[in-house]
């Protein structure tokens, strides 16, 4: 029985500490150096004007492209110091021609598609301006994003800049957009602080920039190319800056099926780097990165979910020893687990129904995330054997 106390506690240190206890962690560290004036605050030469090049790799997106040229044309950035580039390989909509006769924009597109990596492999050897700024075709840009990103990379310590992503909330939001927004607003609180203490680790796709020479290829078979592109800047030395006000706005998932197909994918590209990244696991090497690294993503995709799993039983077995019903610290915290998980299932059934109800958002979009990382697991799992299968039969 001790030793299920033991995992018990082991277990409920690791979820609370992952999802509560390191915000509070860096919250508290930041809060002393700056009393204690520890560390440098990035400078930042607001009058830093480099020539740059937002980068766009597209398919079939013709129904986005008036409303992203727009957007980017009323950027708040000098448009003489503005290259766009579009990469539309494999696209037969329509999409490069409508590109055309915009101004300042450069398409580059092939008849054949070899998917977003071998489009931005392939395309960063047109880039020829010193940073490189990546966004997507479906997400539009606050005004001074481009701006406040540029402005960063000033000092140069500073590798890569995220900016931040915004979704579009509404009163009729499913549970996967109300749930997603708040996720994102404590998540850019975690970015603020990670950035304060050292370094994000990790980019959003949907807005982020670095210096052009620190771009390296990324593996055709990569499914969070952000993420990798990002880290592999951290790990040359550089720091990775967040901007909140440099944002880009995108609306939800449609429904909670798409945004947990979404989060899998995810969630196994979040496995698959931890596997191609382990060097950043060393603490001895990389110091506070690491830290950081371990804290905000690496037990999110690997311990915390098993942790979450195995909590279960095990916190079962522990009130089934006293009485279930008894009142006792093990059977309190069983039951609290079966009412949130009991609310997260409610929160299924209604919004299958087209019943909404807010309290039930988080508790469901939190199931979601960890169930795929789960699943994430096992697509990662599976496509690790179809790659080595491919090489096995090209080996023959």
């Amino acid at each position: 029985m001790d030793t299920l106390k033991i995992l018990f506690w082991t277990f409920l240190f690791i979820i609370v500490y992952t999802y509560v206890g390191y915000g509070i962690l860096l919250y508290v560290i930041i809060k002393i150096r700056r009393f204690f004036k520890i560390g440098k605050t990035v400078e930042v030469d607001h009058s830093y004007e480099p020539e740059v090049t937002l980068f766009i790799a597209a398919y079939n997106e013709k129904d986005y492209v008036d409303a992203k040229m727009e957007n980017t044309l009323s950027l708040d950035y000098p448009k003489d110091k503005l290259n766009i580039v579009w990469v539309t390989d494999g696209s037969d909509d329509g999409t490069p021609d409508l590109l055309k006769d915009f101004p300042n924009t450069t398409v580059h597109h092939l008849d054949e598609r070899n998917g977003k990596i071998g489009a931005m492999n392939r395309g960063m050897d047109f880039v020829k301006t010193p940073i490189v700024i990546f966004s997507d075709a479906n997400t539009n840009l606050g005004k001074e994003s481009i701006r406040r990103i540029v402005n960063l990379f000033s000092n140069p310590t500073v590798g890569c800049v995220s900016g931040e992503k915004r979704i579009i909330e509404k009163e009729s939001d499913v549970a996967s957009g109300a749930g997603e927004g708040l996720y994102w607003k404590y998540e850019s609180a975690l970015k603020k602080w990670d950035a304060e203490l050292y370094s994000v680790v990790g980019a959003a796709g949907e807005l982020f920039a670095i210096r052009t020479p620190l771009y390296r290829h990324v593996e055709k078979d990569t499914l969070l190319d952000d993420f990798i592109i990002s880290l592999r800047v951290a790990q040359d030395g550089y720091t990775i800056q967040y901007d909140p006000e440099a944002y880009a706005i995108e609306t939800a998932s449609a429904n909670v099926k798409e945004e947990l197909k979404r989060k899998v994918r995810i969630s196994a590209g979040g496995i698959q780097a931890i596997v191609r990244l382990r060097s950043l696991l060393n603490v001895f090497k990389y110091g506070t990165l690491s830290f950081q690294y371990i804290s905000h993503r690496v037990l999110r995709w690997t311990l915390t979910p098993l942790c979450l799993v195995l909590l279960i039983p095990v916190s079962f077995i522990l009130s089934y020893n006293v009485g279930v019903f008894n009142v006792g610290l093990y059977s309190v915290l069983f039951w609290l687990q079966v009412l949130f998980y009991c609310a997260a299932l409610l929160g299924w059934f209604l919004e299958n129904r087209s019943t909404r109800v807010k309290a039930l958002f988080v508790p469901y979009y939190f199931f979601i995330m960890n169930l795929s990382v789960i699943l994430g697991f096992f697509r990662y799992i599976k496509k690790s054997q179809s790659v080595n299968w491919e090489r096995a039969k090209r080996a023959v």
